[in-house]
């Protein structure tokens, strides 16, 4: 299989090489059907175009830069893995770099996607970063660059993100019609986009079913190891108390759930939890995770296809815009309405 071609996929489909051609290569001349089907067929019989032969046809390198600030964030491995199938199949290599965190690790990311003379950059922006000029730099001299969960409102690209406000809305309506008032919100640095619309969907919930927005139940992380359980201990010592907790990143629902449990807080008896989170064990916690699930993998093949259509026809790819993927709640043990709470029977009774 390893020396498919073109001409196989023509074969095997009943179509022209020129129109299979066409298709790996994402025209807007070919329909959504037909592309569907060739970019199966190149998949089932592992088609790999040869990046050399292309490259022979001009002066492009056939390969694309990913810069994000962590694989080991599931997110970042699933938006990875729709990156790269998008670019396996129309011929690209994938160059990926983690930053981090570090808005100077970033910068010198961008800097080595530079040197390595790749053709477009993919990036989502470390939690240090709050200046974008760097990235100025990188489409004055022209490469094409496409941004996506991290976003930034000061450049000219196109963006691929998830519904961030109407996950935050859904999320905190959720609480409130499980009989939740006094809903704590942690989350990250406030200068990033996420933390934005997230935020500002928590806002338009409380105001929506009239309970008041109080500053003293919004705390700010920074990707620290321990500091979600000093965030807990701040909160619970309020007057009166929260009785639920919505948390804005994987790490910090984690990180909430165990410093609930570990402080002998019954949930959701008395606090109920929800994250922002693409988990994959999110349901083999104790007690099961409710989360808004983020299409981490439809927003890197976005991104991915977006990026590579500006490579190949700058002038007919798609213009400039902010492509926005629905997310969808998903409702567990640990946000039970509170009506429910004697049935259930993984309460701790400490």
């Amino acid at each position: 299989m390893s020396n498919f071609t073109i001409k196989d996929i023509a074969r095997e489909l009943n179509i022209s090489t020129s129109t299979v051609s066409r298709a790996l290569r994402g025209s807007y001349e070919i329909n959504p059907e037909t592309k569907r089907l060739v970019m199966e067929c190149a998949e089932r019989f592992n088609y790999r175009p040869n990046p050399i032969a292309l490259s022979l046809k001009g002066s492009s390198s056939r390969a694309i830069a990913v810069i994000v600030p962590q694989i080991a964030n599931f997110f970042f491995a699933q938006a990875i893995n729709g990156i790269e199938a998008i670019a396996y199949n129309r011929g690209y290599h994938v160059i990926i770099f983690q930053s981090h965190e570090s808005y100077e690790r970033e910068v010198a990311n961008v800097e080595q996607s530079m040197d390595r003379k790749v053709d477009g950059l993919l990036i989502s922006l470390s939690s240090e970063t709050d200046k974008v000029d760097h990235l100025k730099e990188v489409q004055q001299k022209g490469l094409p660059l496409v941004l996506f969960d991290r976003v930034s409102p000061e450049l000219q690209a196109t963006q691929v993100v998830a519904d961030n406000f109407a996950g935050a809305f859904a999320a905190t309506e959720h609480l409130i019609k499980s009989g939740r008032k006094r809903i704590a919100h942690l989350t990250i640095p406030p200068w990033l986009s996420i933390t934005k619309e997230r935020l500002a969907g928590y806002q338009a919930a409380l105001e929506r079913y009239g309970l008041p927005y109080d500053e003293q139940l919004i705390r700010y992380g920074t990707f620290g190891p321990n500091e979600v359980g000093p965030m807990v201990d701040e909160l619970m010592a309020l007057t009166p108390a929260p009785d639920a907790f919505f948390t804005a990143s994987d790490r910090l629902a984690v990180g909430c759930l165990t410093a609930l449990r570990q402080r002998h807080l019954a949930i959701p008896r008395d606090v109920s939890l929800i994250g922002f989170t693409n988990l994959n064990v999110a349901d083999l916690l104790y007690p099961s995770l409710s989360t808004v699930v983020q299409p981490a993998q439809e927003i890197g093949q976005v991104a991915a296809e977006r990026l590579i259509d500006l490579i190949e026809r700058k002038q007919k790819a798609a213009p400039i815009n902010t492509v926005k993927l629905p997310t969808e709640l998903v409702i567990r043990e640990s946000s039970s309405r509170m009506g429910e709470l004697n049935s259930l029977s993984y309460l701790d009774q400490s």
